[in-house]
């Protein structure tokens, strides 16, 4: 079992993203990722690359995720180490409360393939081309599987496409089908790449509901995404500039970010009324203030 610290979170107004206003989650729960004020540092030619600058971040079962921001933001380098792939320079990753990398290699390739489902951005990467789509989840399974792998097809819409292989199926039918993993192989986590950055706008819709029907079995989804169709179907969307966390929307409601050293990330439309880099903070009996010089 993890310790969970109360997030501590400075309300500037609040700040509104037009169309974030996804429902709210259930954080009873343990949560299924934690870090740990994670930091990856990268060495190059021209000397060391911070990626990741210490990042903390709760994601509760049966939730979706956005991380958003530009190119260089950090956004991949976190997926990876979430997902087992790299590790972090410093700090700690947990799934479901195992930090993946104080285990051997062997244990976290293990643990990676019992926990997490991965969806990349091309849809033919998600699939083996000589299977069909029943082929597909079965073989996730040891022992017979079948009225779980129909039940998996049915929930997300594909039914009628059990016999069908990878080249007989649209795009959005292909990350679909990719996404039904997670329901068969009993998957806490999924790892989602731009899943929509290569659909048009029926086969988006199809994805997100897909992804609802997942988080409603309490499967949990982060997504890296620069599609706004995606940002209403989730419950949180955090928001990285320069690897760290910018800010985090919930319900409509953009809040700025304290880490554990005290640091204060304001929310990019709030960080352009400060560009002299100063600001005066106010405490008051109605809580604190920040304003400009």
């Amino acid at each position: 079992m993890t310790h969970r610290p109360d997030p501590e979170l400075l309300d500037l107004g609040p700040i509104e993203i037009d169309g974030v206003t996804g429902p709210g989650s259930d954080r009873a729960s343990a949560p299924v990722v934690v870090c740990r004020h994670v930091v990856k540092i990268y060495t190059a030619r021209t000397g060391r690359v911070f990626a990741v600058r210490g990042i903390d971040l709760e994601v509760d079962p049966g939730e979706a995720t956005g991380i958003v921001g530009p190119s260089g933001s950090g956004k991949s380098s976190l997926l990876r180490m979430i997902a087992g792939l790299d590790a972090p320079t410093a700090g700690s990753v947990e799934i479901d409360g195992v930090d993946l990398h104080a285990v051997s290699a062997r244990r976290r390739a293990r643990l990676r393939g019992e926990l997490v489902t991965h969806v990349h951005q091309r849809p033919p990467d998600n699939l083996l081309p000589h299977l069909t789509a029943a082929q597909q989840l079965r073989r996730l399974r040891d022992g017979p599987a079948d009225g779980l792998v129909a039940e998996a097809l049915d929930t997300l819409g594909l039914g009628e496409l059990a016999d069908r292989r990878p080249a007989e199926l649209s795009s959005g039918e292909q990350q679909r089908l990719a996404l039904a993993r997670a329901l068969v192989a009993g998957h806490r986590l999924v790892i989602a790449d731009e899943p929509t950055a290569q659909l048009d706008g029926a086969s988006t819709e199809a994805v997100l509901r897909a992804i609802g029907s997942l988080t409603r079995r309490g499967v949990t989804v982060l997504v890296a995404t620069h599609d706004p169709r995606v940002l209403p179907h989730l419950h949180r969307v955090v928001a990285l500039r320069e690897g760290a966390v910018a800010a985090i929307t919930e319900g409509g409601s953009e809040r700025a970010v304290i880490d554990r050293a005290g640091r204060l990330q304001l929310p990019p439309d709030a960080r352009a009324l400060f560009p002299d880099d100063r600001a005066v903070v106010r405490r008051d009996d109605d809580g604190v203030r920040i304003e400009r010089p």
